[in-house]
Order: structure tokens, then sequence, then C-alpha cells
């Protein structure tokens, strides 16, 4: 399955994101709202991090130089990584730094219909956002389930993308909820919880995606499936079995592979190399985004036993 995708869904969120944050930070600075600052503080980082996520994009592209001869294509992951300490510093520590700053405070809000029209047309944007972020998601996603893709997902900008875009709805439901019933009780303290709901909100979000983006920059495998895939490919002619096998994510659709592969003593070395030509052929047809094999032949000396063990790939539930 090609990890190629996530453009339209960074665009779609990067142009949502910067009209959203103006709109917040003038309904701010016309009702004193903390939830209303906190949010705009959301989105400019938000903006923020779809900036980077491009940015990453386009350093990936890079070719293969001597200084780095597997390529740049980590810098996505780097980035990735990068945009959830963001999310965490700027979204998260501020909105609850301002929601407790609140908590002390008794200004009362002042005209909260302009922050309540902000905010429903906030949801609106962040909707179609979101919307785009999922159906660019859809067809890498498969049959898995939304958080099964989020964790075993190798393009890290969709899940990204998704969970802010998903942060972003519900911390805009939390902040219409805040203004409401301090509207309604006239006590500012709803303003408050709501933007420290807002920040424990993000906090959760950044925690995941530092998580999961960790997992690939330092280098992650392919699922036990993908794994199986490829040694049932190489099988076949004279190679007798896959010895062991080590993948890693160079990354979102360049794979690397290395296998020691069991093949008879009695072939000369003229068939043992076709034999290492016909299984990089049918490995890269199995799984395209193999970009790098390294096939090395060798005796079976374990009796035909299964893969060592000791350089299994991570299983499908594995947690990262």
């Amino acid at each position: 399955m090609s990890a190629e995708g996530g453009g339209k869904a960074i665009v779609a969120a990067l142009a949502a994101n910067a009209g959203i944050a103006v709109a917040k930070f003038i309904g701010f600075a016309i009702t004193g709202s903390s939830s209303m600052l906190a949010e705009g503080v959301h989105s400019v980082a938000d903006t923020s991090n779809q900036g980077l996520l491009l940015f990453g994009r386009k350093r990936a592209r890079r070719e293969a130089d001597s200084e780095h001869p597997f390529g740049y294509g980590r810098d996505r992951f780097f980035y990735s990584f990068i945009v959830a300490l963001l999310i965490f510093s700027l979204g998260s520590v501020f909105a609850l730094y301002e929601g407790i700053h609140k908590l002390s405070g008794s200004d009362d809000l002042t005209s909260p219909i302009v922050a309540v029209v902000i905010l429903v047309v906030a949801i609106c944007l962040e909707s179609y956002s979101f919307r785009t972020a999922v159906k660019e998601s859809r067809e890498l996603k498969g049959e898995q389930s939304w958080w099964r893709f989020i964790r075993t997902s190798v393009n890290p900008e969709l899940p990204v993308v998704l969970l802010e875009d998903f942060g972003a709805l519900v911390g805009l439901v939390l902040a219409l909820a805040g203004v409401g019933l301090s509207v309604l009780t006239g006590a500012v303290i709803w303003d408050a919880i709501g933007t420290i709901c807002i920040g424990v909100l993000l906090g959760v979000i950044a925690v995941i995606l530092i998580v999961e983006t960790k997992s690939l920059l330092i280098g992650e495998g392919v699922s036990a499936r993908t794994a199986n895939t490829i040694t049932s490919s190489l099988v076949g002619g004279p190679v007798e079995r896959v010895i062991h096998l080590r993948t890693q994510y160079l990354g979102p659709e360049e794979l690397l592979v290395a296998a020691k592969i069991a093949v008879s003593s009695q072939l000369p070395a003229e068939t043992i190399a076709e034999a290492i030509d016909h299984a990089e052929a049918r490995l890269r047809e199995a799984v395209p985004e193999a970009r790098l094999v390294y096939l090395e032949p060798d005796l079976d000396r374990t009796g035909g036993g299964p893969i060592d063990e000791a350089l299994d790939p991570r299983p499908d539930t594995a947690s990262r």
C-alpha cells in the first residue's frame, strides 16, 4: 500500500487554520474570553504546524548524496515530531496556563455573541478541513479502524492532520460550551474550565503523536503481515527459505529490506545470482515501497526452523 498522500489535507488545514486564527484573536480582543485566546493560540500553532509539514515533505524529496546515502526521507518523520512537540508546548501548556490564570480572575465577558458567531464559523471551517483529511486517509486506511491507522501509518502527516483537526473541532465545542455557560450562569469560571479542558485535550493528542512519530524517527520495521508478504515473495526457485529478515522505513514510501536466504550448496554461482535477481524482482512487485533490497545467499544450517526470533519484525498488534 502506497504511503503517498496527505498534501491536499495539509493545504486545506493550513488555509482553514490561518483564517480561523485571525477571527479568534479578533474575538478575544472584543470579548476578553480566555477560551478564545487559547483557541487563537491553538490555531496559530496549527497553522505553523502545517507549514512545517509541507516544508518537511519538500526537504524529503532531496536526492541521496555521499553524506546521506539512503536519502532524506526521514525528514518527514522529523518535522512531524517537531509538530507534535509544538502542539504540546504552544497549544496544551499555554491553554492550561491561561485557564488556571482565569480561575483567579473576575473579569466578565464582553459581547459574548461575537465569540459565539466566530466559534460557529470556525467549527464549519474546521469541519471542512477534517473532512478533507478523512477523505485523503481512506485509501491508505483500508479496512483498518481509524485508531489502528493512526497507530501504524508510516505516512506521518495524515495522522498529525487528522488528530489536529479532530482536536480543533472538540476544542471549539469546548470553547463554545465555556462561553455559553458563562453567559447563561453569569460565572466566568466556565470559560476558564473550558480553556483547561482544551489544554488537557491538546496534551493527550500531543503525547499520542510524540510516541507514534518517535518510533518512525528512530527506525521502524514492517508489520508482521508485510513481513510475511516479503518472505513469501522471496521464496521460490532455488531460494529454499528466508533464514532471517530485517526491514526499516527510510521514509514513508521507501523501505530497506535486508535478508539472508537459504540456497543449495550444489548450485553454481551463476544460478545463485539469477535466483537473487528473480527473488528481488518478486519482492519489488509484491511490496512496491521496497526500494533498497540487500539479499545474502547462505547455506541453511538451522534445519529449516523459523526465522531468527531476534530479527522478527514487530507484530501487527505491537505497541509503539
